[in-house]
């Protein structure tokens, strides 16, 4: 697909703001559109969309298909007639303002979404009820799975918070023959729990009519979604259990290596995801049929995917399951090209960015031209202290290093900090380097510091991304804010306190907008 010279923001749904709790898919999903459309972005990337698990993160779903009911607008559902108002009022212990609590809101919210889907069931029109059928069949290819897999998970979980077992996965505390997905038995726990499923369907149907709903009103309006899978799934999910042939399990079910990166930039012991590994051979001799599924199914939600870790389809780094760190893993050659062919062939051009941040080598970097498939420059990776005195200002994250205008500039992803809190924390030879390279002139450290204090430096880097050659350019909602490192999203190889910012309704500033519109108007993005 041809990348055209565009701009936008990076912010996911949980991190909108006006509503009980978190981010959702209503009024102020709407008016974030017509900011963006005011401030001439014609792009919105957002994080993985699915339910989360363990940690809160998107990146570690129950399943990358299903959407993550959280996000679902209550009272969009009380104006469609799928919800009674009384229902649908929060505690007092959640606030439509400040960071998400997600504990809270998944204790209040799970059971407010249950006696919704309950209300729709019994009252919705029979013209509604004819789309949710409609939507039950279209998708029975992952929802099946998904809902019997959340229903058994609710069930066993509910035990094991008495019985106390060894390990939380499914494949460690369910029935031996739950676990391992047989057929007879999985047949059994739809007919006796028939209720619950239909619940956990509808709950899925709110999500996918919102989503598509808000989605035709961004594209109608100019705008692209730009969605996220990465490359793993996490092993407590409906994907995993219900695939296990496409995954490196024993016999039940646990995984014998997991996924991970080598020491890097981030953490000195590389990252532990902990991800079941594919077993590419598998997957190949199916025709590549479930990352063709998944594709799509990402691709029917937005228009424009990137895709995390892109360098693990070249080599992945093999980590032995049960290892404290990631260190003593091992590159294991992945599929390469031979998947995107198979893809391809299904799909057709599909509109990919390759996240190509990490330990890239020649293969990696070919891998992804031969895909054609832009890559990533991240402008806070661009201003190496040691490599600029060793080399000079050659770093090829640098706007003018870039090797190909095709690709995406970021002043930081998600995985950062905010740009904002890292210039307050660079170190003042590192702040030296970036003051001078992004003002073009000789500048004291205490100037550079007093641009920082100021925001100016901060705004000239985003104006210095916009005006790359790159040909789309994503700037988080943080750093256009100028929030600290308290907003930032997510801290590598950390649990606990992440994915839980949320921007402030006094953040969709019309002086913001202004600005973008008339720097996407001057460097050629806003056509």
């Amino acid at each position: 697909m041809k990348f055209e010279r565009k701009s936008g923001i990076l912010l996911h749904p949980t991190s909108l703001p006006g509503t009980p709790g978190i981010g959702t898919l209503g009024e102020y999903a709407y008016k974030f559109v017509d900011w963006l459309i005011d401030a001439d972005q014609t792009l919105w990337q957002i994080l993985p969309l699915g339910p989360t698990g363990y940690g809160d993160s998107p990146y570690a779903s129950f399943s990358t298909f299903a959407g993550n009911p959280l996000i679902i607008d209550l009272d969009l559902l009380v104006k469609k007639g799928w919800a009674e108002k009384k229902d649908v009022r929060p505690p007092e212990y959640i606030k439509s303002e400040g960071n998400v609590d997600f504990g809270s809101v998944v204790w209040w919210k799970m059971p407010v979404l249950k006696k919704s889907a309950e209300f729709f069931l019994t009252n919705a029109s029979d013209e509604d009820k004819a789309l949710y059928k409609e939507f039950c069949k279209g998708k029975a290819s992952w929802l099946d799975n998904f809902v019997t897999f959340m229903s058994i998970k609710n069930f066993y979980d509910a035990k094991a918070a008495e019985e106390k077992p060894e390990s939380s996965m499914w494949y460690a505390y369910w029935p031996k023959e739950l676990a391992r997905c047989e057929k007879e038995a999985v047949n059994q726990w739809r007919k006796t729990h028939q209720k619950e499923l239909e619940e956990l369907k509808v709950i899925q149907f709110f999500f996918d009519v919102q989503w598509n709903e808000l989605k035709a009103y961004a594209n109608e309006n100019g705008v692209k979604l730009i969605g996220d899978i990465p490359i793993f799934v996490a092993p407590d999910s409906a994907d995993v259990w219900a695939n296990q042939n496409f995954f490196q399990l024993d016999e039940n079910g646990r995984p014998s290596a997991v996924a991970g990166v080598p020491p890097d930039y981030f953490c000195a012991d590389g990252q532990l995801w902990g991800n079941p590994l594919y077993d590419w051979a598998a997957m190949k001799a199916s025709g590549y049929s479930w990352w063709v599924a998944r594709i799509k199914r990402v691709l029917e939600l937005t228009d424009v995917l990137r895709i995390d870790h892109f360098r693990g389809f070249e080599a992945y780094w093999s980590v032995p399951a049960g290892s404290a760190t990631a260190v003593n893993g091992k590159w294991i050659k992945g599929p390469g090209m031979d998947l995107f062919r198979a893809i391809k062939r299904k799909l057709g051009d599909i509109p990919v960015i390759a996240e190509d941040l990490g330990v890239i080598t020649e293969e990696v970097r070919a891998l992804r031209d031969e895909s054609g498939f832009p890559g990533m420059k991240v402008l806070q990776f661009a201003f190496s202290a040691d490599e600029a005195r060793e080399h000079g200002m050659t770093n090829y994250f640098l706007p003018h290093m870039f090797d190909t205008n095709e690709c995406v500039i970021y002043t930081g992803t998600h995985d950062n900090d905010t740009l904002q809190g890292w210039l307050e924390n660079c170190s003042s030879e590192q702040l030296v380097l970036v003051a001078q390279y992004i003002e073009g002139q000789t500048i004291t450290l205490e100037k550079a510091r007093s641009l920082v204090k100021s925001g100016m430096l901060r705004r000239d880097m985003i104006r210095a991304a916009i005006a790359s050659s790159a040909l789309y350019c994503v700037i988080p909602m943080q750093d256009i804010t100028g929030v600290g490192n308290e907003g930032r999203m997510n801290k590598p190889a950390t649990t606990g306190q992440n994915w839980n910012w949320r921007m402030s309704k006094k953040d969709l500033k019309k002086a913001y907008a202004d600005n973008l519109s008339f720097l996407s108007g001057i460097y050629g993005r806003n056509c």
